[in-house]
């Protein structure tokens, strides 16, 4: 991979990083309390759609992280489970994604190996 395409990669994630550090925070997932027992479970199916929510956001921003931190090591672009090369296209559509389509496609299907390789980059880039 060019220099060029890893800075343009960079400024990308960058601006995707910077995107979801003005995303909502914990307020969306405030307790309220109401005397109507429906309306007490719309209030938990808010809550529970607002807590998946920041999950995803929470998992994406680790992902992103560690994708600059990837360019920045110079792994960027090579599939964290096998080693192959991550194709251009797949970067272009998510360019924080650390597995090639085939690995990806192993850890949907719960392939433990491949989730194993996955997991620690992650939890050190939060």
């Amino acid at each position: 991979m060019t220099q060029t395409n890893l800075a343009a990669f960079r400024e990308v994630l960058i601006t995707k990083e910077a995107e979801l550090g003005k995303t909502r925070g914990l307020e969306s997932i405030a307790i309220e309390r109401s005397a109507d027992v429906l309306e007490e479970a719309d209030y938990k199916t808010a809550r529970e759609l607002a807590i998946a929510g920041l999950n995803r956001e929470s998992t994406l921003r680790r992902s992103v992280r560690s994708a600059l931190l990837r360019i920045e090591d110079g792994s960027f672009g090579t599939c964290m489970h096998c080693g192959s090369e991550i194709s251009r296209r797949r970067l272009e559509a998510m360019p924080w994604a650390p597995l090639c389509i085939a690995c990806q496609e192993a850890a949907d299907t719960g392939e433990e190996s491949v989730l194993e390789s996955v997991v620690p980059t992650f939890s050190d880039a939060a």
